[in-house]
């Protein structure tokens, strides 16, 4: 963890020497080029099959610059081989990196599946920690969250040569060991210890997070919980005690904490691309973190409306005979008098130009206006994040019937993700305000 470069989305990596303080190009050496141009090509190969893999990071040549690495809408953290380490972060209206690295980690948080649900970054020093610290910082903070609720233990299957009966003999193993040695007894028996596979990997994770940390902070801290785990072996064959483990009510305190030491032990990743894994790549698409943190938010926000907010809503189809082509819009929202309003959420920014339509996808478009046939509601939302260009940007498309009646509106909004709350609020007020569309 000697080394590191961060860029934002779409911004573009190069090995050229003459492009070294090109404000836009971030630069790498030739060697790590080829290092992460390898990781990219290998990355592609494993998910062939995938689409979403042309989201992750694109390989192009450009005139007089030659090959170029560029950011696509997977965030995260990629670490080669030789230690230097690519933190991509996400493109948001906040020009500073710090401030940016606790959006993005405000906007994990929300997935369901993000394996954190007690970190506070209050304490943290955010200029000085790449996102892999933080994300070791994250794992301490599950640990310690256990440690007030206390190791759990359970009865373990031990064998052991003892000078005493104890449990039941083992026949074989007495013969083989102890024929000349008539006072022991090769016996196995149940002992209730902390010594279970959860603890086991959860020390071994520490131990390796202890050796692979940067940070003073994290490494103290580290330091300050291993004491805890005294009665604990670290465990040796990962895989094996991985298999061990049993999430119930009994030990659902330790959810969390296996999902990250499965990344940390065995150098997975939280990607959705399967097949393929790479040391110490933690990476994250930007589409579904905005659609999780937008879903979450404003059910927070419009709590108090009689209103049923669902998410990836299921049941309607593009064809009923026979039903295929499911429809999942973002979120759905039934208002009171049964009355639908669809948004859905595209992570990509738009610029000012309406003879390009403002860069908004004609198969969204279309995707949209399936929406509101099927759903049959005139009213659908656009939500984009927020940008310089598009700050006070109000875009709606109609489109009308013979009668001449409004038939479908399709609205746009700019989510401001750094101040998430308040931009959402915004948004309540043109749902609650609305248009009054006569179908």
């Amino acid at each position: 963890m000697d080394k590191l470069l961060e860029v934002r989305e779409f911004e573009s990596i190069t090995c050229n020497e003459d492009y070294r303080n090109d404000s836009h190009y971030k630069y790498l050496n030739q060697e790590t080029f080829t290092e992460l141009e390898n990781f990219i090509l290998a990355f592609s190969e494993n998910n062939q099959a995938d689409a979403n893999v042309m989201d992750f990071l694109k390989i192009s040549v450009r005139r007089h610059v030659g090959k170029v690495i560029q950011a696509k809408n997977y965030v995260g953290l990629i670490q080669m081989k030789n230690g230097f380490q690519v933190q991509i972060l996400p493109k948001v209206s906040s020009s500073e990196m710090e401030e940016t690295k606790k959006t993005f980690l405000r906007m994990l948080l929300s997935m369901k599946d993000f394996p954190s649900k007690v970190f506070n970054d209050a304490n943290l020093k955010m200029d000085r920690m790449n996102l892999y610290e933080i994300f070791i910082n994250m794992y301490i903070q599950e640990v310690r969250h256990l440690m007030k609720k206390g190791l759990r233990s359970a009865y373990l299957s031990v064998e052991d040569n003892l000078n005493y009966y104890k449990g039941k003999l083992i026949v074989q193993e007495q013969i083989k060991k102890n024929l000349f040695h008539k006072e022991r007894f090769y016996v196995g028996y149940d002992e209730f210890s902390v010594n279970r596979p959860e603890n086991r990997l959860i020390k071994a994770t520490l131990l390796k997070l202890q050796k692979v940390s940067n940070s003073a902070a994290n490494i103290k801290e580290i330091r300050q919980l291993l004491p805890h785990f005294e009665m604990v072996k670290p465990s040796i064959h990962y895989m094996k005690d991985f298999s061990y483990v049993v999430i119930d009510r009994n030990t659902k305190d330790y959810e969390m904490l296996m999902r990250w030491s499965k990344v940390f032990l065995l150098d997975q990743s939280f990607t959705t691309f399967s097949g393929y894994t790479t040391a110490r790549a933690l990476l994250f698409p930007m589409e579904k973190v905005f659609e999780a943190y937008v879903a979450r938010n404003l059910k927070r926000v419009v709590a108090d409306l009689p209103w049923d907010v669902s998410t990836q809503d299921k049941g309607h189809y593009l064809f009923n005979c026979p039903s295929q082509f499911a429809l999942r819009p973002d979120i759905v929202i039934t208002r009171e008098h049964q009355s639908t309003i669809i948004l859905d959420t595209k992570w990509k920014s738009l610029t000012n130009q309406p003879r390009q339509n403002y860069g908004i996808s004609q198969a969204d478009m279309y995707q949209m206006y399936a929406y509101s046939k099927k759903y049959n509601t005139p009213e659908i939302w656009l939500l984009y994040p927020v940008n310089e260009e598009m700050q006070d940007a109000e875009i709606s498309f109609e489109s009308y019937h013979q009668t001449h009646r409004v038939e479908t509106k399709v609205s746009l909004f700019f989510v401001d993700v750094t101040n998430i709350e308040d931009s959402l609020r915004t948004l309540r007020e043109k749902l609650i305000k609305g248009v009054t569309l006569k179908k």
